[in-house]
């Protein structure tokens, strides 16, 4: 059968995208209610929101953010990484991971990944550790929980912070323990193609009550009272303490918020019902490698990454990705390596320090997985993917 990208009938007429929202009537009412109410911003949906998600994570303490970039900068912020310090960070990830550091004037640090899970790989997290190092930061790629004993005992070994980049995993666990107290402080994004949405937005959990403090005054330029808490003591009085920024969350993102958080589990389970296809499809076959997932741990299942197996094949993964993307598959790649990224490498970092990430890049693509992807969706992925491999196959 001749490939789409050869002139063939593509598996499908329109393109399924590798993620997207799932927002019902009842999402958009409560929007609505919030929208003919008083409080824009700064109201109290978004003390509602924290208090949801601090119930869903177990953690004591949940501060709302607009983005969960804002949400990695406002961590940084709260530990005190300044010029000169050094915080370690996982290259196979978005670079916000990172650009949280810079932001501080700090130094990341960037540790390859295991070859089998593509998490931060705890042996090479030692090796990187300097009299400079401050924090680490793990990244549950995918939705795969990082290994958090192993990483524990280096933080505590070196006196070092310990940082959950938890956008990928809201919903998953580690060894019984829910994804937002696997850290001193746990990130969070509501990005539309994650678990749940906000539009944008993000979130930091935290068993540390100064640290939560902190962040809410950072949110808010430094400021030590909201509009909304004004109101309610009536008072107009308040103080800029330490330079913050606006990372400030609506009402109404809240309020989809809320909502969202109450359809966590159903939207977990969908997407582990997909990825169980998927692992069932492409499991034994010598074109690709499917991903490893731990018996400790709960995977969230944000992405569902293959690794191309090139050796089978007569292309690179750009041939393959252009094929997929022709037959109508939304295919994306997660990541380049960060410190491949243009500025990154103005900065002075090399390319070749994590040969691991490296090599996985050159052989990622990430397929569709959203909670809405009906039976015949992910029955397309599967021809698809096999159609272009075989077509391929050396």
């Amino acid at each position: 059968m001749p490939l789409a990208i050869d002139g063939g009938t593509p598996v499908r007429s329109q393109r399924l995208p590798y993620g997207r929202q799932s927002i019902t009537d009842a999402d958009i009412q409560a929007v609505v209610e919030v929208l003919q109410s008083d409080w824009l911003t700064t109201g109290p949906n978004v003390a509602t929101f924290e208090a949801a998600l601090a119930e869903l994570t177990g953690a004591p303490h949940a501060v709302a953010v607009s983005s969960g970039t804002a949400a990695l900068h406002t961590v940084m912020t709260a530990i005190g990484i300044t010029q000169g310090d050094e915080v370690i960070v996982t290259p196979l990830t978005f670079a916000a991971s990172a650009n949280g550091v810079l932001y501080q004037g700090g130094t990341p640090v960037f540790a390859d990944v295991d070859p089998h899970t593509l998490l931060l790989d705890p042996a090479a997290v030692e090796k990187a550790i300097t009299p400079q190092t401050k924090a680490i930061v793990a990244v549950d790629y995918a939705g795969h929980p990082a290994d958090y004993d192993a990483l524990r005992q280096i933080a505590d070994a070196h006196d070092l912070v310990l940082v959950d980049d938890a956008c990928h995993a809201i919903g998953g666990s580690y060894k019984g323990t829910s994804v937002g107290q696997l850290a001193d402080l746990n990130t969070f994004s509501f990005h539309p193609v994650k678990h749940i949405t906000t539009g944008e937005g993000g979130a930091i959990t935290t068993h540390n009550p100064d640290w939560a403090q902190a962040m809410r005054h950072f949110r808010n330029h430094g400021i030590t009272t909201d509009h909304h808490q004004r109101e309610q003591t009536g008072s107009w009085f308040y103080e800029m303490q330490v330079l913050g920024y606006n990372y400030r969350i609506t009402d109404f993102q809240c309020v989809l918020g809320v909502q969202q958080l109450q359809r966590l589990p159903d939207f977990i389970t969908k997407r582990q019902a997909i990825a169980a296809f998927y692992d069932q499809q492409f499991s034994g076959s010598a074109l690709l490698t499917v991903p490893t997932v731990s018996d400790e741990v709960s995977h969230a299942y944000h992405l569902y990454p293959i690794l191309l197996n090139l050796d089978a094949l007569t292309v690179d993964r750009r041939q393959v990705f252009e094929a997929l993307r022709a037959e109508g598959l939304g295919v994306n790649v997660h990541y380049i390596p960060v410190y491949w990224h243009p500025y990154y490498q103005a900065l002075g970092y090399q390319k070749g320090i994590c040969p691991v990430t490296e090599d996985a890049y050159n052989r990622l693509i990430t397929l569709p997985i959203f909670p809405d992807m009906t039976e015949q969706d992910r029955q397309d992925v599967v021809t698809a993917v096999f159609k272009v491999l075989d077509a391929y196959r050396r």
